[in-house]
């Protein structure tokens, strides 16, 4: 430990989109807030700006790549970063930097922690090794049971070493009564949504599992003329599967009812407008940010019935779960969604919202978070 003031550095890939960089920058702040020192290593990233207003430290590196080689040129660099600033505490975020992280922190006193933040794929036993840095922490923190349990089940990880620390929703940005009737005008105008119409919204990157095709899919069966469907996601690269969705779109007949919108900058405007908010992952999610977000803001969710959003969502009482890669179940949830009069609407959104408040906020987050890292500061390992 440096004197009384601590000092962690946590290792991520990039500052881009993803709950992986907001959980980094939100426990950056939190950091620099309770007088700790912050480091953020990273490549880089559009989300720079907002790391460097908490006031943490930002140290570039290429943690981000898989070779070999840098990540064993990284060990060295790690090395030198954790005894420059003295630093008590090395949190690494993913896969390729914990394996320079670990190795680092081996040649230092500085204590090893990992977050695991989604249930990474095992093809083989190669594919099984590689994922094993994310496991070699003295704390290993899950952003889910179902995390934790995959963790245990495939790394043989006990209570003894997991913490569970679910992902947290910043309130303040996620709450109806901060989002302005002219933020949602502009948002309304930019997707060309007839008035009184209801949006059906499915957020997400535009990748398959995401399940971007059972929403279609399940709009087309859905016997209502005044339902605008509304995919929101970036392809990054993937144009062939856009097209697919096009095309799929089309054959449909669903043209004028669906849209593919490749970004937005207002997310809790775009839940605002939304009659309903699909999460139709076909793997489970390690989290499943778009159903607590969209309980947050007091919408009709719909997840798919595995991962985190297992734990998130209380079927009948704040959301639905419907089985995955089933777009009839899906067409059902969303029907049974739309004709909520407006006193069950009401009561399924005051439900939503003090579920949300009271299990999943950026707060929570934080301060479990922040016991972790005290617990490992405290300790004698």
């Amino acid at each position: 430990m440096n004197g009384t003031t601590p000092v962690v550095m946590q290792i991520i890939p990039s500052l881009g989109a993803g709950g992986a960089e907001q959980g980094c920058i939100d426990i950056a702040s939190e950091l620099t807030r309770s007088g700790a020192k912050a480091i953020v290593v990273s490549h880089g990233g559009t989300r720079l700006h907002e790391l460097q207003r908490t006031g943490a430290l930002h140290v570039e590196m290429p943690v981000h790549s898989k070779n070999p080689y840098v990540m064993w040129r990284n060990i060295s660099r790690l090395k030198k970063l954790i005894i420059k600033h003295k630093v008590d505490i090395v949190h690494a975020r993913s896969r390729a930097p914990a394996w320079s992280a670990w190795k680092a922190c081996q040649q230092t006193s500085a204590h090893f922690l990992t977050t695991c933040h989604a249930p990474y794929n095992i093809h083989n036993n190669a594919k099984k090794f590689y994922n094993s840095s994310i496991a070699k922490g003295e704390r290993v923190i899950a952003i889910s049971n179902f995390v934790a349990n995959y963790l245990h089940q495939n790394y043989g990880l006990d209570e003894n070493v997991i913490r569970l620390v679910h992902r947290g929703i910043p309130m303040d940005r996620f709450h109806p009564s901060l989002v302005t009737a002219e933020r949602m005008v502009k948002l309304t105008q930019e997707w060309r949504v007839p008035d009184d119409h209801n949006i059906v919204m499915l957020p997400g990157r535009l990748t398959r599992w995401k399940g971007q095709i059972d929403l279609i899919e399940a709009l087309a069966m859905v016997n209502r003329q005044d339902v605008i469907g509304v995919i929101i996601g970036d392809d990054q690269g993937r144009t062939e599967y856009r097209q697919e969705l096009l095309n799929l779109i089309s054959e449909k007949n669903m043209e004028g009812r669906i849209r593919i919108i490749d970004h937005c900058n207002d997310m809790p405007a775009a839940y605002m407008l939304s009659t309903v908010v699909v999460s139709a992952s076909t793997d489970p999610e390690g989290f499943g940010r778009v159903a607590a977000e969209g309980q947050a803001m007091g919408r009709p969710t719909i997840a798919t019935n595995h991962g985190g959003s297992q734990e998130t969502i209380i079927p009948g009482h704040t959301g639905w779960l419907v089985e995955p890669n089933e777009p009839v179940q899906l067409s059902q949830a969303i029907e049974e969604a739309l004709s909520l009069n407006q006193e069950q609407r009401d009561i399924l959104a005051h439900n939503a919202m003090t579920h949300i408040s009271h299990n999943f906020t950026k707060e929570i987050m934080a301060d479990k978070t922040l016991d972790v890292y005290a617990e490992l500061i405290n300790s004698k390992i």
